[in-house]
């Protein structure tokens, strides 16, 4: 496996502030301005930011109210996502170009294996730079490469050089790469595990590397031995091309634990509403949704329930999960984390219809409310209208 690991050419590329990059392509008065793109009424929250807007501090999943405070004098832009498709596809063809293993992993990122191109292309370190020219040449935009033998560090590489980097890290490197790097830039590495981490005086992946499996099992349980694995650079997941998700899916760390009812029931409102847009705009729903709860003790659980018949619908996909969280020991556990997904998924109608007469009105009823909260949630943010409960403060 480490020797075939080895012969592995992986490339990660990540564009750079795709949004506010194409707006800036489109608008060229732009250049060297703060653009901030997000839901720009209301509750928005920012979707991407130029890096101009980041030197203020300003960053995606951030409320918009804050990064108009931060930044006063930023140019603010609701997202054009037809558009961002348009681009992205441009990207992603001279992505195939090199190879047929492109893993998209957003629309403005993906995993290439290269490792069958090199006798075609040239090293990887070449391939790369000349996939980068070609981005550049017919788009306009300019985007950060990294090159290693696994996703794991090639993933970690590209954002070394952002903007318009390119980091290549060779096979006999993968440790002296890693081993100076804070634990925050591993996957899933959050500020309570990164305090758990800096109890046992972890604060780099050397660290984390020479702590012993056993600690780390007992106090992470399986997350423990694949940080162990992660913090060598061992990371065996292949490049998966025309990837089509099996579940759509979200979940929040909290900030504190939670023990409260309400609180919970209120946080699986907001991740039933996430995730059922989400299937919306990707076009599928589904019939299995599973409960995630993580709790203080970083111990995990999930829970599942499968009907007979696919749904998108938030409040349905609520009202399962609420019944599911029953089943578990929250109230007596608190919890430091909830997640929402839903597997088993198709495309609506492509079932048999079972909806008749006034059931089929209503069914009707409820996918044009859908359509309408969704365009007003495009436009203005995903905090532009939602249920009364998460005004609350």
């Amino acid at each position: 496996m480490a020797e075939q690991l080895k012969r592995r050419a992986i490339i990660h590329l990540d564009m750079d502030a795709f949004y506010p990059a194409v707006e800036v392509l489109d608008t060229p008065e732009l250049k060297g301005k703060p653009v901030i793109v997000g839901g720009i009424r209301g509750r928005g929250v920012v979707s991407s930011a130029s890096y101009e807007a980041r030197a203020y501090g300003v960053h995606s999943a951030q409320p918009m109210i804050t990064a108009t405070r931060l930044c006063p004098h930023g140019i603010f832009l609701s997202p054009r996502m037809s558009r961002y498709k348009e681009i992205s596809n441009q990207v992603f063809e001279i992505f195939q170009r090199f190879t047929p293993l492109v893993e998209p992993l957003s629309i403005d990122e993906a995993f290439l294996d290269i490792t069958g191109s090199v006798r075609l292309f040239g090293q990887p370190a070449e391939i790369a730079k000349v996939i980068k020219a070609a981005v550049q040449e017919e788009t306009g935009l300019t985007v950060s490469a990294g090159v290693a033998p696994s996703k794991f560090v090639a993933k970690i590489a590209s954002d070394m050089g952002k903007p318009d980097g390119l980091t290549v890290v060779p096979h006999d490197q993968v440790r002296e790469f890693l081993n100076p790097l804070p634990i925050e830039k591993m996957w899933g590495v959050g500020k309570t595990t990164r305090r758990a981490l800096s109890q046992l005086n972890v604060r780099t992946f050397e660290h984390l590397s020479r702590l012993p499996v056993e600690t780390l099992e007992k106090k992470f349980g399986k997350y423990g031995l694949r940080m162990h694995l992660l913090s060598m650079g061992m990371d065996d997941r292949d490049v998966i091309p025309d990837y089509r998700a099996k579940s759509v899916g979200h979940e929040d760390t909290f900030p504190e634990d939670i023990l409260d009812l309400a609180l919970a029931r209120k946080e699986l409102l907001a991740l039933a509403n996430k995730v059922a847009r989400r299937m919306r705009i990707h076009g599928v729903a589904g019939k299995t949704i599973t409960l995630k709860v993580k709790y203080s003790d970083f111990v995990q659980v999930t829970r599942s329930t499968t009907f007979t018949e696919s749904t998108d619908d938030g409040p349905e996909i609520y009202k399962t999960a609420c019944h599911l969280l029953n089943k578990t020991a929250f109230g007596k556990k608190a919890a430091r984390l909830l997640g929402i997904s839903v597997s088993q998924l198709s495309q609506p109608g492509s079932e048999r219809q079972r909806f008749l007469f006034e059931a089929d009105k209503q069914n009707r009823k409820r996918k044009d409310l859908h359509t309408a909260l969704d365009h007003v949630q495009e436009r203005f943010g995903e905090k532009g209208i939602r249920p009364g409960t998460l005004l609350e403060e």
